[in-house]
């Protein structure tokens, strides 16, 4: 059997997403062709490689021995290159770096910004997750580095201090919680929200922690950003979640209340996470302590 490299990338693609088709959109590769590749794939083994249903694809036995070896040629073949590319000139590479939403939104465009001047030949493939998942992809070797909320179990990954955060109640100025000093979630629940798109990570921790609470979260409408969500709270569509950074951004220049949250979770202590830093690549360890910095 012969798999190149874009066989192994494209395979590892779709096992991670759990799909197809956003496993093709991810490794660059057309719907169709991509498809193909994976039958033949399956007919060079004589084995499937993953079982399909109506809710995706999971990896067979057979694909599990196999996406354990594609990561590791996979991460071999990146360290070789990056090796080699001191004889061409410079480092270059691309790092794989999983991120909740409190910090890519918030804290990771300007911690990037310094290493990727320093590093133009170098790309930053970031996507945003829960944390719980982020651990877990971390640690199968998915991820280069990820950054989650503190609460997590980390099991044996190593960790290191990010940022320190908390998310607020924002409400329009004239809002009945907005003299209120501070809330419980299950309180705001009674009320409208605005709040993110159903992929964002942090919309899906609010509807789990809504779900114990016993109570829906009413979303009167869904954006991309916490700026959009603030704009939305100040015309009084509904209220919202946001990180305490964001809201004392937006209320210089918003008519806004912030309220704080009382629950235990509201305090986001957020950490970088790496299998280990000793047997990162360069370039991934480089990142870490910039982002340390």
């Amino acid at each position: 059997m012969r798999f190149d490299l874009t066989d192994l990338r494209l395979f590892c693609e779709v096992a991670d997403a759990g799909s197809i088709t956003k496993g093709a959109e991810k490794a660059a590769i057309a719907l169709a062709a991509a498809s193909t590749r994976i039958r033949n794939m399956e007919a060079a083994l004589g084995a499937p490689l993953f079982t399909r249903s109506r809710s995706g694809v999971a990896p067979t036995p057979a694909g599990r021995t196999l996406l354990k070896h594609a990561r590791a040629m996979l991460a071999q073949n990146a360290r070789m290159r990056e090796d080699l590319a001191a004889f061409a000139g410079g480092l270059s590479g691309e790092i794989r770096l999983l991120a909740n939403t409190n910090a890519l939104t918030e804290f990771l465009p300007e911690a990037l910004a310094s290493f990727l001047a320093a590093h133009p030949h170098v790309s930053v493939d970031l996507e945003e997750r829960l944390s719980d998942e982020i651990v877990g992809l971390v640690a199968e070797g998915v991820a280069d580095i990820g950054i989650v909320a503190g609460t997590v179990e980390m099991g044996a990954l190593e960790t290191y201090p990010f940022r320190l955060d908390r998310f607020v109640v924002v409400v329009g100025a004239s809002h009945p919680l907005a003299t209120r000093g501070a809330v419980t979630f299950a309180e705001v629940l009674d009320h409208e929200f605005v709040g993110l798109e159903r992929s964002s990570s942090l919309q899906r921790f609010l509807a789990d922690k809504a779900a114990r609470e016993g109570k829906p979260l009413r979303l009167r409408v869904q954006l991309r950003s916490f700026d959009a969500v603030c704009r939305m709270v100040e015309v009084g569509v509904g209220i919202g979640i946001v990180p305490q950074t964001t809201a004392a951004r937006a209320a210089r220049t918003m008519a806004l209340g912030v309220v704080e949250l009382s629950d235990d979770w509201a305090m986001r202590e957020l950490k970088i996470c790496v299998r280990a830093l000793a047997e990162l690549r360069p370039l991934a360890r480089e990142l870490v302590e910039s982002l340390r910095r």
